[in-house]
């Protein structure tokens, strides 16, 4: 009989081998078939069978502006915004065509800064660097890291018309040439990344992020994935990454491999739509109705790799799974929970009801709560029940969530309690697929 984990499997139906995205390698799981109604993926779409001459394509002819080297002649400077190790970004193939055309043009190497937009994440270690953009990049240009949390390395813009204050990386508003490149993905508070958020939150400061990550936004029912319209959440980064300016972005949208399916180039709001029109094409998938259990996973590395990541998994089964029903979810989490920050919102606040009266109510604010209060929109619909080598039990309890060995073991036990009309669904990618009801 088959194990995982140690814990031996009791068939009690015929059996589904499905691979869950976990860390580096994947885990397997065996689920009941007659349980199963449906496992979520990606759309068939075909990878660009030659990504350099596509990516060439829309260097050469951009969506709304000129082609890179027009908007590079004759100017002395210029910041690439790129994302950091959480985003499984081709940095390096990018990366090289517009190094290339940049120096063409006449803007001397040293005078080009690769700024990785960490957001209000820790910075990039040097390995991660050579990761993200490869060795002779990194050897060769100066690549930094943003520092969200050091006020005085960003210039004050001003306020935004719902009155969030505008601090962005002083070193990319210096540059006469700005150019972010970033990935098109479902995003569970903004609809979509790429485009607008390599600005903000990418290279803003603590006081902007605060803000623009209050209840006052991430509470609107339309701060979701897969949501632009009415978004607060998408319309008021939007809006700030339009006062700090950008001349030319490249987004790429990947598949369920990360091989690009498609490039997009150009003005910040023309390419990044016509890529999350093709986005949402490809990463929707359907149930005609909820279930009550949802196995998802954290989409594996570079993404699962915290508890404060690991999140986005669990709100990816939002929108399928029944009120008071259980999502199972796997992540490595090889670093940890997340940041000190995030780690001292959960010794600071017993139950999850009194956080989010402390951050509605009381002006509580400690950085990264916004997970936290994402977290707690999962839990108010559902339990939470997690597999992972990277926390132990007695961690995961004191996280308001609840562990288990295995994922079958997790799911035995949810068949057991919800009886034997109960239905399974899967997300073997997580928060990379957009589940919807049909």
């Amino acid at each position: 009989m088959p194990e995982l984990r140690g814990v031996p499997l009791v068939p009690a139906y015929d059996q589904m081998r499905i691979k869950l995205e976990y860390g580096r390698t994947g885990l397997m799981a065996e689920l009941p078939a007659e349980r199963v109604v449906r496992t979520l993926h990606y759309k068939d779409a075909p990878p660009l069978p030659d990504p350099a001459a596509s990516l060439d394509e829309v260097l050469r002819q951009p969506n709304g502006t000129p082609p890179l080297a027009e908007l590079a002649r004759g100017k002395q400077s210029c910041c690439i915004a790129i994302c950091d190790i959480t985003r499984p970004v081709p940095n390096e193939m990018i990366l090289r065509p517009l190094l290339q055309t940049l120096e063409a043009t006449g803007i001397a190497r040293d005078q080009i800064t690769i700024l990785v937009a960490t957001g209000l994440h820790r910075e990039s270690t040097p390995a991660e660097i050579i990761e993200m953009v490869g060795s002779e990049i990194a050897a060769s240009y100066r690549v930094e890291n943003h520092h969200g949390e050091v006020r005085d390395e960003h210039t004050y813009l001003g306020d935004s018309p719902r009155g969030v204050p505008i601090w962005i990386d002083s070193r990319y508003l210096a540059a006469d040439l700005k150019i972010t490149i970033g990935l098109i993905e479902p995003h569970f508070m903004a609809g979509y990344s790429g485009g607008r958020k390599l600005i903000c939150p990418g290279l803003a400061a603590l006081e902007t992020v605060k803000v623009w990550h209050s209840p006052a936004f991430l509470e609107h029912p339309r701060a979701e994935s897969g949501s632009l319209l009415g978004n607060p959440v998408h319309e008021e980064n939007t809006w700030i990454a339009l006062q700090a300016g950008c001349d030319f972005i490249v987004n790429v949208v990947i598949d369920a491999q990360r091989r690009p399916l498609k490039f997009v180039a150009g003005d910040m709001l023309a390419a990044f739509e016509e890529g999350v029109a093709f986005c949402s094409q490809v990463v929707r998938d359907y149930l005609a109705e909820p279930v009550d259990i949802v196995v998802t996973s954290g989409a594996g590395y570079p993404l699962d790799t915290t508890f404060y990541q690991a999140v986005k998994g669990m709100n990816a089964a939002l929108s399928i799974i029944k009120p008071g029903g259980t999502i199972i979810l796997c992540a490595s989490m090889s670093e940890g929970i997340g940041s000190p920050p995030f780690q001292r919102l959960f010794r600071e606040n017993d139950t999850l009801e009194g956080f989010m009266h402390r951050i509605t109510h009381e002006g509580y604010f400690v950085m990264d709560q916004w997970q936290l209060e994402e977290l707690a929109k999962v839990r108010r619909k559902a339990r939470v029940k997690v597999i992972t080598d990277g926390l132990s039990a007695e961690v995961l309890h004191g996280l308001f969530v609840e562990s288990a060995p295995s994922i079958e073991q997790a799911v035995a036990d949810s068949l057991a309690e919800y009886g034997p009309a109960a239905k399974v669904a899967v997300i073997p990618k997580g928060p990379y697929v957009l589940a919807q009801l049909a």
